[in-house]
């Protein structure tokens, strides 16, 4: 069996240090094979809130893969989001965005955040024909028998949750994603953890989303996902900060 542990909305600047903590001793006594982190490490983008995420999540010490959110794009400085918003990632360059193997599971990942949107609300999902024509590529790519697993920031569609998306181009993408083999799409963004099964014709995709680590809690306490991998299927449990892990 393979486990991997699925972390998101961490927000560095509105962190929960008890549910870092509570989360590292976690990784540290369990060891995943991987962490897969979908986006918002920081919340306005400040150098000192990228910092101390890179130093966090370097100091977990596993593998990991790293997405960016909408609150890792420049907030205060719209010369620097159009033009370099990405250059506090720097000493997480290796980690961005980046495709991981593991036993049994190829992650894929797939960008949803966009530096310029026409609409007032750039916190919600855009899946671009560039990223989305790269996610497919890194799928048809992966070993066969491997499942596949995209990261992404944003959930492709609304999962009934509090919190939303509204992810312009996102039932598209689920639909290529989905013809190209993909077993699972794994989000953050709403603060909610979810797992819910979506029929794509002949197919069906998991739709997995992750809490939060942070003070910004919406129905949930502090949590993030325990992904088991057995063969060709997988589970996911909700593990709370305070509270009994749920199976979702």
């Amino acid at each position: 069996m393979t486990r991997l542990f699925h972390v998101s909305d961490i927000h560095f600047g509105r962190e929960d240090q008890a549910a870092l903590d509570w989360f590292e001793a976690k990784v540290r006594e369990e060891r995943p094979a991987a962490i897969i982190m979908t986006g918002d490490l920081t919340m306005r983008a400040r150098s000192h809130e990228f910092a101390a995420a890179s130093e966090w999540l370097e100091g977990l010490g596993v593998p990991m893969t790293v997405e960016v959110g909408n609150h890792d794009l420049p907030y205060f400085n719209p010369l620097a989001r159009l033009t370099t918003p990405y250059r506090r990632y720097r000493t997480l360059e290796r980690v961005i965005e980046r495709p991981l193997d593991v036993r049994g599971v190829s992650v894929v990942p797939l960008k949803t955040t966009a530096r310029f949107q026409f609409r007032t609300n750039w916190s919600k999902g855009h899946v671009s024909t560039r990223a989305l024509q790269k996610s497919l590529a890194l799928a048809e790519a992966v070993p066969e028998g491997d499942l596949i697993f995209v990261a992404a920031h944003h959930p492709l569609i609304e999962a009934g949750t509090r919190g939303t998306s509204r992810t312009r181009n996102g039932a598209e993408a689920l639909a290529a994603l989905s013809q190209a083999g993909a077993h699972a799409v794994l989000t953050g963004h709403v603060h909610d953890p979810f797992d819910i099964e979506h029929r794509m014709r002949d197919r069906v995709v998991r739709l997995i989303g992750a809490g939060t680590l942070s003070e910004r809690t919406r129905e949930k306490p502090p949590s993030f996902n325990e992904i088991t991998v057995d063969g060709a299927s997988f589970s996911t449990r909700a593990r709370f900060l305070g509270e009994p892990s749920v199976a979702l």
